[in-house]
């Protein structure tokens, strides 16, 4: 986990979910897919960034902000580095001793009030509001989904934690995990090539379930790409 200032944040209400309404004269959406959303699916709908972001990010402190983030109908994206976030609860992998910055808090909380577990809740962090970007404003907030997708592989998360307001590219070690990446928070963690999807004016409830993200996930995938 990158050091940075701990921003608390109370998640949001439950998103409605709205079905699209063709305007007259448009065509069909196109039919279902069968099988689960691919990575390249997803890829293909983001090679083109219409920047929403003021600025761009840093991946990290002390490296050129580089990294815009840009919007599509339902959803925004960047594509940035990865750190590994291990704050929340106390685990075997997830401690002090692990990740001497570690923190026992994340910006958003369990239905038992109590910090998610990084260790095993695939999350990503998103930028405090700031001059660059406020997340809040997109429709993006605690327990939103995100797809998040490296080496061919799609892991869905929830927005689960917030970093600095300048740098961008963090996620859990659950997340790291399910992609293959190293999810060491001292040593893990990857350069480049890491693609993050949040679908706006989505909620997971409640926040920590893996498999409710996963699921509400591949709902958002499948209308992201009709739509787009």
């Amino acid at each position: 986990m990158r050091a940075r200032t701990l921003i608390l944040a109370a998640a949001g209400g439950a998103a409605l979910l709205a079905a699209a309404v063709l305007p007259a004269g448009a065509a069909a959406p196109a039919p279902a897919r069968n099988g689960p959303v691919g990575a390249a699916a997803l890829l293909a709908e983001v090679t083109h960034c219409s920047r929403i972001s003021n600025g761009r990010y840093r991946t990290d402190v002390g490296t050129p902000a580089t990294v815009p983030v840009c919007g599509k109908d339902g959803a925004v994206f960047w594509k940035a580095d990865m750190d590994i976030d291990c704050d929340g609860q106390v685990t075997a992998r997830c401690n002090r001793r692990a990740d001497p910055s570690f923190l026992e808090q994340t910006a958003f909380r369990q239905s038992d009030g109590r910090p998610l577990n990084s260790e095993k809740l695939p999350h990503i962090v998103v930028p405090a509001p700031g001059t660059v970007w406020n997340h809040t404003k997109s429709g993006v907030r605690g327990g939103s989904v995100a797809a998040v997708i490296h080496g061919g592989r799609i892991q869905y998360a929830v927005v689960g934690d917030i970093g600095p307001s300048a740098v961008i590219g963090e996620a859990s070690y659950a997340t790291a995990r399910g992609l293959g990446i190293d999810p060491d928070p001292k040593s893990g963690g990857t350069g480049s090539g890491v693609t993050y999807i949040v679908f706006t004016d989505s909620e997971v409830t409640p926040i920590e379930s893996p498999g409710a993200a996963a699921s509400l996930g591949e709902k958002l995938a499948r209308r992201f790409l009709a739509r787009n």
